[in-house]
């Protein structure tokens, strides 16, 4: 073990001594998973240092995002004082997923997961190199919402990255690679977004290039019409613009009338113009398409309370209880119930 290696397994035991949220994790796996992390560097036309992050995803193969390599004509990958240069690219730019092939590189793949099965409030870690510090650092969350798109789930999650965990990874409790995380919503309490995995899948199959820096737009970069529906709630919800949100759901809804995502945000949005009945309408029609939907079921229990309908309280609380009990506490605290109310 090398000395980056030695430090590396340091600083994940560290990690994991001061953070309840790791406990859970297989300690085996997190240390294969921060061994795969690397960085993206290269030089801008400036003289400056552009860097990202990235995932060894295979033989000689690092998957980032198309963004990161931008800035720079001639790109390397590294980890610790190992460098290797990048040789060719398989770009996806709208999804902004690029895999680069480097030459002699040691590095283990890292073990890959499925967006597809995640589930609201499931533990997952951020591992990259945020603010380009030269080893990875790690941020436990829990995923908020998953939304469809192109065989995969674009992932929404409470662990952190900055700048520099461009193209780094999102993993589950197990260690295995989930998303990409590639952008996030800016001010105080931003949302944070990763690439499903399995857009991997199309990307191996893209024709190999040699020409950088990599130009084109993301998804998440178009104009705000031309975004997915699920990214054009985000900026009204951040500024608090229920009617735009009003409208931008009602199109959601109207497009995937099944999407459990969609009814919730049609119902947040007529929450917050104190619409209670359609609010709770749209509501019951997330919980329909998705009954483990807790955030549906605790703005139900909200408008519940308010109405005073005891029993309601009760019976969404038994129904919380089942998808995840530890939730119940929470739940009573929103409806200013005590821990021994029923």
């Amino acid at each position: 073990m090398n000395l980056f290696s030695k430090y590396l397994a340091y600083l994940f035991l560290s990690l994991s001594f001061y953070s309840t949220n790791l406990f859970a994790l297989n300690n085996d796996q997190l240390m294969n998973s921060f061994m795969s992390v690397v960085m993206i560097r290269g030089y801008n036309e400036s003289g400056g240092l552009a860097f990202g992050s990235g995932i060894v995803v295979g033989n000689n193969e690092v998957v980032t995002n198309c963004h990161v390599l931008r800035r720079t004509k001639q790109p390397w990958v590294s980890q610790g004082e190992d460098t290797y240069s990048v040789i060719s690219v398989k770009a996806d730019r709208w999804h902004d997923l690029c895999l680069v092939t480097t030459f002699g590189m040691l590095y283990k793949p890292v073990m890959i997961g499925k967006s597809l099965k995640l589930k609201k409030g499931q533990e997952v870690i951020a591992i990259g190199h945020s603010n380009g510090v030269p080893v990875p650092l790690t941020s436990a969350g829990n995923v908020k919402s998953t939304y469809d798109l192109d065989q995969g789930k674009v992932i929404m999650s409470s662990a952190q990255f900055r700048m520099g965990a461009s193209g780094s990874g999102l993993f589950d409790i197990e260690g295995r690679l989930v998303g990409i995380n590639t952008f996030k919503t800016s001010g105080r309490n931003s949302f944070y977004y990763a690439l499903p995995v399995e857009w991997l899948n199309t990307l191996k199959n893209k024709p190999e290039e040699t020409n950088f820096p990599i130009t084109g737009t993301a998804l998440w970069e178009e104009e705000e019409d031309k975004k997915p529906l699920f990214l054009q709630v985000a900026i009204p919800t951040l500024k608090e613009d229920w009617n735009r949100l009003l409208t931008v759901a009602k199109a959601w809804t109207k497009k995937e009338n099944n999407n459990a995502e969609a009814w919730f945000e049609l119902g947040f949005a007529n929450e917050n113009l104190n619409h209670l009945n359609d609010a709770e309408k749209a509501y019951r029609q997330s919980v329909k398409f998705d009954n483990q939907n807790t955030d549906a079921l605790f703005r139900l229990g909200f408008i519940a309370k308010s109405k005073g309908d005891k029993k309601e309280t009760k019976t969404i609380q038994d129904q919380i209880s089942e998808v995840n009990p530890d939730l119940v506490k929470g739940y009573k605290k929103l409806i200013g119930c005590s821990d021994q109310c029923e």
